[in-house]
């Protein structure tokens, strides 16, 4: 997976941009492994809610005060037990999207209802069994725990003269994969993410007074947090941002052309032609990035990566005049070089997991 990338290519598409270089921005959709593996067998799966009932499920602030009033008026820091019926259902909603497994259903009443002390149980091989014969279903994923911490505040934004009033909330969700013929868990799986809100206004009063309310934040909070786990679960769908280059030939303009009518091949002869027609560096290394971006959206990701490595080696001469140590090169001074390497560790990445990619899909014949 493509981690921290999205605001790295964003500074350097501004600076590649502000380069007097043609730049065209694309998108792509990809298929992104999962953390765990499920024999094709396995195709019917039901999402349970196996939390206790909390017994207190309000938020009790603890406030701080901050040290520097000119900027941070205020700080509460609150912990929550989340909502896991919403979560629940926000999980199964999210895996049926997927369109992953054949059936997804739903079980989003406690199955420890009648808890008297909030308590992180695993459910037995026997509940287990139980459920899944109950459901008609071949494993169960369940919700063990959520919990919250939210921390709100209000600052003055001083370049903007105006208050803002935010919230941050870390959901802390707990998840179990259960199989009938096993006497524990297959996996579990404790996570944290995070979901922020803000909004600002004229006075610290106001700003607090036009943030999100409380009990909407509380059920939005678990709604995301239900969706936090199903990439460790299920291959989920990807969506990247590419840059080709546009300039500088006719070949290249020309080739920019057939992209926009979806006619890749016809642009690959183009680039190709470029690629070989010069022995300018600048030149090559554009038209390397676009033929790796082309392999890639053919799905041949061997063939891009050696085209990324290969518009790298073309960057490193145009832009790294001397031989320097990559973790003190400056951006500003070899973007097109960041930019590819970025790009080529990307690439890296998805080639290494195309492996387990294709043995998680391989119950949909490779068709995906």
């Amino acid at each position: 997976m493509a981690k921290s990338y999205s605001l790295a290519f964003v500074s350097l598409f501004l600076l590649l941009f502000g380069s007097c270089q043609s730049i065209e921005q694309i998108s792509i959709d990809y298929l992104q492994p999962a953390d765990l593996s499920f024999p094709p067998q396995l195709r019917k799966v039901a999402i349970v809610n196996n939390t206790s009932n909390a017994p207190d499920d309000k938020l009790t602030p603890q406030t701080k005060k901050s040290k520097d009033n000119r900027v941070e008026i205020s700080r509460a820091i609150a912990y929550a037990n989340g909502d896991p019926k919403v979560a629940t259902e926000a999980m199964a909603e999210e895996i049926a999207h997927q369109n992953y497994f054949d059936e997804v259903v739903i079980c989003d009443s406690a199955l420890r209802a009648n808890d008297k002390i909030s308590r992180e149980s695993t459910l037995s091989q026997e509940e287990v069994r139980q459920l899944a014969s109950d459901l008609g279903v071949d494993l169960i994923i369940a919700l063990e725990n959520l919990q919250f911490k939210i921390t709100k505040t209000v600052r003055y934004l001083e370049e903007f003269g105006c208050y803002q009033g935010a919230i941050d909330a870390k959901v802390y969700p707990t998840v179990s994969v259960y199989l009938p013929e096993r006497s524990k868990p297959m996996a579990t799986i404790r996570l944290n993410d995070s979901i922020f809100w803000e909004d600002f206004g004229i006075s610290p009063t106001e700003a607090a007074a036009q943030i999100i309310p409380t009990k909407d934040m509380l059920k939005e909070a678990a709604e995301f947090a239900g969706t936090v786990p199903v990439k460790y679960i299920v291959p989920i769908w990807k969506n990247g941002k590419r840059y080709l280059y546009t300039g500088g030939s006719v070949p290249m303009r020309d080739a920019a052309i057939y992209v926009r009518e979806n006619s890749w091949d016809e642009a690959y002869g183009l680039w190709n032609q470029a690629y070989q027609s010069t022995k300018n560096e600048k030149k090559k290394m554009r038209a390397a990035l676009n033929i790796a971006v082309y392999y890639e959206m053919k799905d041949s990701l061997a063939k891009a990566e050696k085209w990324a490595t290969t518009a790298q080696q073309h960057a490193r001469k145009t832009e790294l005049k001397k031989n320097t140590d990559n973790n003190k090169i400056n951006t500003d001074e070899a973007p097109n070089y960041f930019y590819i390497s970025l790009y080529l560790t990307e690439l890296k990445e998805r080639n290494a997991q195309l492996s387990k990619l294709k043995l998680q899909m391989s119950r949909f014949n490779d068709d995906f």
